[in-house]
């Protein structure tokens, strides 16, 4: 079975889905499903802790569903000043799955126009590689990294993209480490739909095969029922062009999707 291993319900801060949607969501595609909910510590709203659950009431609430088709993980924000925390957290309950991402830099959202202010592109985007790839480093207890591409979604700069041409030793450094700690690469489908999207993506790919990457999970990233599975089409044939297997994680064991 093919999964989607990147979705939200409403234990996550900015998703109001709620369980048995995304599971009829996926099921009505023949897909099983990991739910992997946000865990930022740190968060930089005015010392707010927005993106942080409770795992044991989580694990309660979801547990009786988890079966064949559904396993329950979480999205860590990896921060340096997190890392401990983190490490901590995922002790208090037996997470399938860890997905790890880079949401912040210099404890600034990506997500919000104000992270971007004063900065220039080339100089920004070396920093967000050069964290991850530390990120990687001092996270070896993630299965898999999400969307590399996270930064371009709201980044405001006229060319937003990550493209491999202009940031090659970087995004290189990055897939070294994926590779290294033996961690997989998400292949996130939020913006394969996305002109140039896809175009800018499949060198990534094509380099982590190059380097002996294997493995990709797929994700949809979905906080609403209608984002679950969304364009796996394309997902797949991202993957298949670069001869790269698709997996997803049940009590932190890489298993092949069969589809």
């Amino acid at each position: 079975m093919l999964f989607d291993s990147h979705s939200h319900t409403m234990f996550s801060a900015d998703s109001t889905m709620r369980a048995e949607e995304a599971l009829s969501a996926a099921r009505a595609q023949g897909l099983g499903l990991i739910f992997t909910e946000h865990l930022d510590y740190d968060y930089p709203a005015a010392g707010e802790e927005t993106f942080i659950f409770d795992p044991e009431a989580y694990w309660t609430a979801y547990e009786p569903l988890r079966g064949a088709d559904l396993s329950l993980g979480v999205e860590l924000g990896m921060m340096a000043s997190a890392r401990e925390k983190n490490a901590a957290f995922l002790r208090r309950v037996p997470f399938d799955f860890v997905l790890g991402s880079i949401h912040f830099l210099c404890r600034k959202d990506l997500y919000h126009p104000e992270a971007y202010e004063g900065r220039e592109k080339n100089e920004m985007y070396h920093e967000y590689f050069t964290v991850m790839r530390d990120e990687i480093y001092a996270h070896p207890y993630i299965h898999a990294l999400a969307h590399i591409d996270y930064i371009a979604r709201n980044a405001p700069f006229e060319d937003p993209e990550i493209s491999y041409g202009a940031f090659a030793e970087d995004i290189d450094a990055v897939l070294r480490a994926l590779i290294e700690t033996e961690t997989v690469i998400e292949i996130n489908t939020r913006r394969l739909s996305v002109p140039r999207g896809m175009k800018e993506l499949a060198p990534v790919y094509r380099r982590y095969h190059e380097l002996g990457g294997k493995y990709v999970t797929i994700g949809s990233d979905a906080h609403v029922p209608d984002g679950v599975g969304r364009d796996f089409d394309r997902a797949r044939a991202l993957a298949a062009a670069f001869d790269l297997q698709v997996v997803t994680f049940r009590a932190g064991e890489m298993q092949l999707c069969e589809e």
